[in-house]
């Protein structure tokens, strides 16, 4: 845990949109959400770095370390998704043919979990860090939370 001020997650944002809380200074999370952004052509999806007052209290409730950030939260309909199922659930609503990434489920959940941990683990060695959390544009910005 980390030395933040303990804060309770905002129980009022609209739950209907569904929701990715990531790691901001991961590249390949970041990257993760660039292309949710391009292929969610209804806006549905709303956004939030781990590293936020918002994200940490939303990791915390879900029972999430809030010192290393190797997963995604994402939160749809009020169900909470973690590693590699958060990815297939946001394909998943995103419609044909990412959708498809459900085929990823009839790997063994101990195989899916090794997978997602050899790749979280070394997120940032594979592909980069930043030194802080990009500022979003102005549109986007209306789809961040925290």
């Amino acid at each position: 845990m980390t030395d933040r001020p303990q804060s309770s997650p905002p129980e009022l944002f609209d739950k209907s949109h569904p929701l990715i809380v990531f790691d901001g200074v991961c590249v390949l999370c970041s990257g993760f959400v660039r292309m949710v952004v391009r292929l969610d052509r209804q806006g549905r999806f709303r956004f939030a770095t781990a590293q936020s007052p918002f994200g940490e209290a939303l990791f915390r409730k879900h029972g999430l370390r809030t010192d290393s950030y190797e997963t995604n939260l994402v939160l749809i309909d009020g169900v909470a998704f973690t590693r590699l199922d958060s990815f297939v659930a946001v394909m998943a609503e995103l419609g044909w043919p990412w959708r498809a990434a459900k085929a990823l489920l009839l790997l063994p959940r101990p195989l899916r979990g090794w997978l997602y941990d050899r790749i979280a683990r070394n997120r940032y060695a594979l592909f980069g860090r930043k030194d802080a959390c990009d500022i979003p544009s102005p549109e986007l910005r209306k789809r961040f939370l925290g």
